[in-house]
């Protein structure tokens, strides 16, 4: 089986790409009825799916993963947890996963991206949802000690109370760029003219 697309995905650092391309190229070897399961590299298909936070898609492919390749690749079991981590909302316990196992050389660099980029969706969720926040509850979240995690929203804007050990969320504002679709003013200014005449 030729998976030079997906080292070549890796060496990139295409990782949005390559649950797509695990995809394809699994679909393409069964239809040709190619066996693959023993040289498949399932941990990088279940991380890629992780990645571009497909769950259900990454629960689906470890439900059809034979058993025994589930027993024979730890470093599969250790991916699946981090889904199943994801699955349950269980933010601090995604970070534990993350660091609980020692990643092969070709999965480290996605685990270590996939961990940059949840710690960014975790932020973003924090300062949509928060007002305020306590450090201790802010770095659980952020799978940092309380000491990074003050460090890391202060520099994104945030504001700490030290006697409270509270963190003050600053929202970002949203620029929105409304599009004036000149098909649209048309129409809408025939519609005023039919009205008026």
């Amino acid at each position: 089986m030729d998976l030079s697309v997906v080292n070549e995905a890796l060496a990139s650092k295409s990782f949005d790409k390559i649950a797509d391309i695990c995809d394809s190229l699994m679909l393409q070897a069964a239809a040709e009825g190619v066996p693959f399961r023993d040289q498949w590299p399932f941990a990088l298909h279940l991380l890629a799916h992780i990645y571009v936070d497909d769950v259900n898609s990454a629960r689906f492919l470890w439900k059809s993963i034979p058993a025994t390749i589930k027993e024979s690749q730890p470093e599969l079991v250790a991916a699946w947890k981090i889904g199943q981590k994801l699955w349950t909302r269980d933010y601090a316990g995604v970070y534990e996963a993350i660091r609980g196992f020692d990643w092969t050389q070709q999965t480290q660099l996605l685990v270590a991206a996939f961990s940059e980029l949840y710690t960014t969706r975790m932020f973003a969720l924090l300062q949509s949802a928060y007002s305020t926040i306590s450090i201790q509850d802010a770095a659980q979240f952020l799978g940092m000690n309380e000491d990074d995690a003050t460090n890391y929203v202060l520099r994104q804007g945030w504001t700490v109370d030290p006697t409270s050990r509270m963190l003050t969320v600053t929202k970002q504002a949203i620029v929105k760029e409304q599009k004036l679709d000149p098909g649209k003013l048309q129409r809408l200014t025939e519609y005023v003219f039919h009205l008026e005449h």
